[in-house]
């Protein structure tokens, strides 16, 4: 067979490094399983030019991963800071099983955590997981998944009824210094909808009595006085007061609640990663 009657296409590269280098990124990652016979295929059919944009690519990815990590680190490094190791209840909460299966639900959702008010209340979750014992660690993955289920507007919300029980629909929106929109507008059909999450959710309710048992008081519906509206009720309603369920309550104190530090650290200029500073442990009020 000639010359002629070879097939032609891109020559396959004479060293592999490029190969090793992706095959290093996606073993990182977890992903070599699936992948593993991608780049034995594409070095033979892929040009050197495409070669080196998919080498760019693995280089862009590399830094974003190294940016997750070292974000991971700090926010390990805000946790530590805010416990009190010397504690035996503590310290051997944070090294179970149960806790350990906590950091790896919260570090594992961390890319859904998009704003640092986000992460912030993730800090603040797995410090005072540690810290406190006020509710089961299924509570606390609940909490987790709210804070990816729910927008950072939702929890704005949470804040205004913690702070002021029995507040309206109405009054959170003037609170929250937004000029009222029409009832068919987008803005209002949102409105309705973030109050339905947390309703359906479980983290707020409209106000109602119970008794000495904590059970709920039935409530026999007012009589109404004169002709009934011709309008539906408004999503900015002024009449029916909210307040935060024991869950809510929880959610709070849990993800809204700083852990004031036990320690003082500085980070470092050239590598960004948190160092323990030499400062004595601040005394508790």
């Amino acid at each position: 067979m000639g010359d002629t009657d070879k097939p032609k296409g891109p020559k396959k590269p004479k060293n592999n490094k490029w190969n090793k280098a992706a095959r290093g990124v996606l073993q990182v990652a977890g992903a070599v399983p699936f992948v593993g016979g991608l780049f034995s295929a594409a070095a033979g059919h892929w040009s050197e030019q495409e070669q080196q944009r998919l080498n760019d690519f693995l280089k862009h990815w590399m830094g974003m991963m190294e940016d997750d990590i070292r974000e991971k680190q700090r926010a390990i490094a805000e946790i530590a800071i805010r416990l009190d190791l010397h504690d035996e209840e503590i310290s051997s909460r944070v090294q179970s099983s149960e806790y350990q299966s906590l950091l790896k639900k919260a570090f594992r959702d961390w890319a859904g955590a998009e704003s640092d008010k986000k992460q912030e209340f993730v800090r603040n979750i797995l410090s005072n997981a540690a810290a406190a014992n006020l509710t089961s660690d299924d509570v606390v993955r609940l909490f987790l998944d709210w804070l990816h289920r729910y927008s950072e507007l939702h929890f704005l919300v949470i804040a205004e009824i913690y702070n002021n029980g029995g507040i309206t629909r109405g009054e959170i929106w003037d609170k929250l210094r937004l000029e009222r929109p029409r009832e068919d507008s987008a803005e209002a059909d949102l409105y309705k909808l973030l109050f339905h999450d947390l309703s359906t959710g479980h983290v707020i309710r409209q106000h109602r009595p119970t008794d000495a048992y904590g059970n709920f008081v039935r409530q026999s519906a007012p009589k109404r006085r004169g002709p009934a509206s011709a309008t539906l009720k408004s999503a900015f309603d002024d009449e029916k007061g909210y307040e935060l369920t024991a869950l809510g309550r929880q959610f709070v104190h849990y993800a809204m609640t700083e852990v004031p530090p036990k320690l003082e650290y500085q980070t470092t200029d050239d590598d960004s990663e948190p160092e323990a500073a030499q400062q004595e442990e601040t005394v508790d009020a």
